[in-house]
Order: structure tokens, then sequence, then C-alpha cells
């Protein structure tokens, strides 16, 4: 798995796997690019740092760990 931040943009990018894109789905501010059969090969998320910081929140709120 690699990770990309786009700083200009906020936009980070998960590669999970190798494959050829196929098609993507968006809903709300994430992007998932997948294969023809359905394999998630790229994830896109939009304003970044609004989105990590809500999941962080809600983690937090839930007594989850969050990784360091």
């Amino acid at each position: 798995m690699k990770m990309r931040y786009d700083w200009e943009e906020d936009i980070l990018l998960i590669e999970m796997s190798e494959g050829r894109i196929d098609h993507a789905e968006q809903s709300d501010s994430l992007i998932a690019h997948l294969t023809a059969d359905g394999r998630i090969v790229l994830l896109e998320i939009l304003d970044a740092s609004r989105f990590l910081t809500t999941a962080f929140q809600h983690m937090i709120r839930r007594g989850a760990e969050v990784p360091v």
C-alpha cells in the first residue's frame, strides 16, 4: 500500500493494490477506483484534512485507539 498527499488540492491518495482501473464510484468525499471484478485499486479522499479530522474525532468519542 502506498499513500500520497497533495497539499495544494487537499487530496489523500491510497494505492490499495495493483490492477487496471475499470471504473470509479464516489460517495461524498471518497472516490474508490475499481477493477472490472470490483477490487479497489485506488482510494481518493477529497478534503482529506477535514475528512480525517472528523474520522479521528468519531474514533476518540467511541473510545477507539487512534494509531500514531
